[in-house]
């Protein structure tokens, strides 16, 4: 089951789950309720019996001035009750009930209540979880077509993509090195580069780890993007830096942020790279950022260009390699790409 989907199935157990509690709490708290009611009732009627028939096992019987008013169940303290005498004029008999007797037995209805309560959420968690499953089937049965859809796309690509690389390449040894040449393999590179974007976005990530050197990763692909983005100038700051993750995962992410800060910068901008104290920092001269709290939702975008996924896609892979990363922005005058690599780097 993927992320989104257990997502989705958590979501709907604990949401139909929390109602049903919710349900089953308030009925419990009105059958407790009656309950007590009822045991007052049946303190009452043994305190009648008691007065006529004289049978007052657990009772405590006194007599008083008949200035009271008969027959009502007082509850200060002892529950009380008085009751009229057939063969005395002048006094009440009084019954009282001790309250210690009374709490007993409320609180042996309370455990009796929460073990029923106990049992029915069982039945209520087990109603949860299939008709989480119920819920979950269409979304998965969805999620597939779909999945299989943007595969089948992406498997269709390669034929054309790799086509053109191979005529690229004869075309070149025609009429040697052209910059147009150079543009048109840059601009393959870019759809290969969304192509494996939609790839990551339908796929978990590899977990295979490996050593390599951070300073010339960025020297590769700062090479890549200076000869896509010739007047923006790229600047790397990082010297002996080594980590150990999955380099295909890290070049994504590397490629995503490289790409924006070169796609979104200004005329002659500039992006600077550096690492201080395991935090990689991306910055650009860009046009900022209207609203950063939105810059990882998936789809959503300030420009149009793109289709929104790239950056959607950076926050899951740093999710799976344990990269903490934020940003920074100001419109006008730039972004900032903050990742925090601890777990990542080499010690020496």
């Amino acid at each position: 089951m993927k992320r989104y989907e257990l997502e989705s199935f958590l979501k709907s157990f604990f949401i139909f789950f929390i109602l049903l509690e919710i349900l089953l709490a308030i009925n419990f708290w009105h059958e407790y309720q009656v309950k007590k009611v009822e045991i007052e009732e049946k303190i009452h009627v043994e305190m009648k019996l008691c007065a006529y028939t004289i049978q007052c096992d657990g009772l405590q019987t006194d007599f008083v001035d008949k200035d009271k008013e008969e027959n009502i169940l007082y509850k200060s303290g002892d529950f009380y009750s008085y009751f009229q005498v057939p063969t005395v004029d002048k006094y009440l008999m009084k019954v009282s009930y001790p309250r210690a007797k009374y709490l007993q037995r409320v609180t042996r209805l309370g455990k009796m209540i929460e073990y029923k309560f106990m049992l029915y959420s069982l039945f209520a968690a087990l109603v949860s979880l299939l008709f989480a499953i119920y819920a979950l089937t269409p979304l998965r049965k969805a999620l597939h077509l779909n999945e299989e859809f943007v595969k089948d796309i992406l498997h269709d690509f390669n034929t054309p993509i790799s086509s053109m690389k191979i005529n690229l390449s004869l075309f070149r040894r025609e009429i040697g090195e052209n910059q147009k040449i150079q543009r048109l393999e840059n601009n393959i590179e870019s759809i290969l580069a969304l192509q494996n974007n939609l790839q990551v976005f339908l796929k978990d990530i590899p977990t295979q780890t490996e050593d390599f050197s951070l300073d010339a990763l960025l020297d590769n692909r700062i090479g890549y993007f200076m000869t896509l983005y010739p007047d923006i100038t790229y600047q790397s700051e990082i010297q002996n830096v080594t980590l150990k993750c999955n380099k295909d995962a890290f070049t994504r992410i590397l490629d995503n942020l490289l790409s924006n800060a070169g796609k979104y910068n200004k005329a002659q901008g500039r992006v600077l790279i550096a690492v201080n104290d395991n935090i990689l920092s991306i910055a650009d001269t860009g046009k900022g950022i209207k609203h950063p709290q939105k810059f990882f939702r998936r789809y959503y975008k300030e420009q149009d260009r793109g289709i929104g996924i790239g950056l959607h896609i950076v926050q899951k892979l740093c999710t799976e390699l344990g990269i903490g990363i934020k940003v920074e922005s100001n419109l006008q005058k730039g972004t900032t790409v903050f990742l925090d690599i601890s777990s990542l780097v080499e010690s020496a």
